[in-house]
C-alpha cells in the first residue's frame, strides 16, 4: 500500500558521490491496495509464475504477428483505467480484451468475487459462441482465464493531480535543495520537479557522467507521475520509497544514506545512474538483435525496453533479447520489424513469453501507463510545445 505524506521541500544534505552499482539487479514491484471481494482473480495485474495448459497455451499458439497493433490497443484501455472513462467510467465493470489487446466487452461486477467471476466466464463462452473469440478459457480463484479480463477499480494514479504537482502548480509541491555536487533553486525560490530533473539531466550530461537515450527524461517524468503521483513520501509495501520507489538495496548503491532516502534530487540522481547502468547493460544484446532498425525505431524501442527493465530488471529483459527460448520473439520481430512499431515489438517480446520468468500482463500495463503518463505532460500549456515533448 502506498502512504501518503506531503512534504514541502527537500532536506539539505549533502552526500558522497556515487559508487559503482555492483552490478545490481533491480526489480520494481507496483505496489497494489487491498482489493474489494467483487473482484474476479482476473483483476488483478500480477505476474504469473509458470507455463500451465489453458491460457498460457493460447499464448504460446499464437502467431507473432498477432502483435501488430498490440501496442495501441494496450494504451487504449489503460486509458480508460487512468483517466476512468470510455468502458472504465463506472468504476465497477471488468473489460475483455483478446491477445492484440482488442476491446472484446465488458461486464458489470457482481455483489461478490464468485459472481463477477462466473459473469467473466459466461461471457467468455458466449464471445466465442458469437465467433468474437477462437477459443476460450474459463478462470477461476486461482488462475487467469481468457480472453483476457481486467478490472477497471485498481489502484492507479491520479493522472491530472500528479501532473500538477510535478508542474509544481501549487507551491507545497515544488522542490530545493543540495545533493552531492547539485543544487537547485532556493528556499525563497523553490522550483518544479520538472526543472529539477532538466536541471540533473544537463549537469549529468556536461560532466558525461551517464549516457542515455535523449528522449529518456521524457519517460523518467512519466516513471515519476506513475511510481509516486509526485509526492515524494510515497512508501509502498515493498518498502519502495520516494518519488521514484526505489528500493533501500537501490538507494544504499547509490551511495544515499537513510535520513536523504526521500530527498527528491538525490531520487532523481539514483535513477538516472540506474538508467545508464541498464543501458550499459543492456546495449550489446539489443545492437546485435535490433542494430540494423532504423535509428528513430531503433532508439523508441531501447527507451521501452529500458523502461521495463526499471520495472522488472535488466536481466529479465537482456533474456528476452538473448536466452534461447525467451528470445525467439525478438528474434523474428527483429527479421520482420517493417510489419511492427517499437511498441509492438516491445510488447510482443513479453505477450509471447507471458507466464515466463515471472512475466505477466502487469510488465505491459506498466510501460502502456507511463507512455499515457508522458502524453499527459506533453498535452499541458507548460510542456506541449516545449523541447521536452519534441521527437522521438
Amino acid at each position: 500500500m502506498l502512504l501518503w505524506c506531503p512534504v514541502a521541500t527537500d532536506t539539505l544534505f549533502m552526500n558522497s558521490r556515487f559508487a559503482s552499482l555492483r552490478q545490481l539487479v533491480l526489480i520494481f514491484t507496483l505496489a497494489t491496495l487491498t482489493q474489494a471481494p467483487a473482484l474476479a482473480e482476473e483483476g488483478q495485474a500480477g505476474d504469473e509464475g509458470a507455463d500451465t495448459a489453458g491460457w498460457t497455451a493460447i499464448v504460446r499458439n499464437s502467431p507473432y504477428w498477432a502483435s501488430q497493433g498490440v501496442y495501441r490497443n494496450i494504451l487504449t484501455i489503460r486509458r480508460w483505467v487512468l483517466k476512468e472513462s470510455g468502458y472504465c467510467s463506472n468504476p465497477d465493470r471488468h473489460i475483455l480484451f483478446d491477445m492484440r489487446g482488442q476491446f472484446l466487452g465488458w461486464i458489470s461486477d457482481g455483489a461478490d468475487r464468485a459472481t463477477t467471476q462466473k459473469r467473466l466466464n459466461d461471457t467468455r463462452q458466449s464471445l466465442h459462441t458469437k465467433g468474437l473469440t477462437e477459443e476460450w478459457v474459463a478462470g477461476d480463484a486461482h488462475t487467469k482465464g481468457y480472453p483476457f479480463a481486467l478490472a477497471c477499480n485498481q489502484p492507479h494514479v491520479n493522472l491530472d493531480l500528479a501532473v500538477a504537482r510535478y508542474l509544481g502548480t501549487r507551491e507545497q509541491d515544488r522542490v530545493w535543495g543540495a545533493w552531492d555536487d547539485l543544487s537547485f533553486a532556493t528556499r525563497e525560490q523553490p522550483g518544479s520537479l520538472h526543472g529539477a530533473l532538466m536541471y540533473i539531466v544537463q549537469r549529468r550530461s556536461e560532466q558525461n557522467r551517464f549516457a542515455l537515450p535523449a528522449v529518456l527524461p521524457r519517460y523518467l517524468a512519466g516513471q515519476i507521475l506513475i511510481e509516486s503521483g509526485g509526492q515524494a513520501r510515497a512508501h509502498s509495501r515493498a518498502n519502495a520509497k520516494g518519488i521514484l520507489q526505489l528500493s533501500p538495496p537501490a538507494l544504499k548503491d547509490c551511495q544515499i544514506k537513510p535520513q536523504n532516502y526521500w530527498h527528491r534530487l538525490a531520487q532523481i540522481d539514483c535513477a538516472l545512474r540506474l538508467m545508464h547502468q541498464n543501458a550499459r547493460n543492456l546495449q550489446p544484446a539489443f545492437d546485435e538483435r535490433f542494430g540494423h532498425l532504423p535509428e528513430n525505431k531503433r532508439n523508441e524501442l531501447f527507451v521501452l525496453l529500458l523502461i521495463q527493465a526499471y520495472h522488472g530488471g535488466a536481466s529479465r529483459v537482456q533474456a528476452l533479447l538473448e536466452d534461447e527460448t525467451l528470445a525467439k520473439p525478438a528474434e523474428y520481430f527483429a527479421a520482420n520489424h517493417e510489419r511492427f512499431t517499437a511498441g509492438d515489438i516491445a510488447f510482443g517480446m513479453v505477450f509471447h513469453n507471458l507466464g515466463r520468468d515471472r512475466l505477466g500482463l502487469a510488465s505491459l500495463y506498466y510501460v502502456a501507463d507511463v507512455q499515457l503518463a508522458t502524453e499527459a505532460l506533453c498535452k499541458t500549456d507548460t510542456l506541449g510545445s516545449a523541447r521536452f515533448c519534441a521527437g522521438k
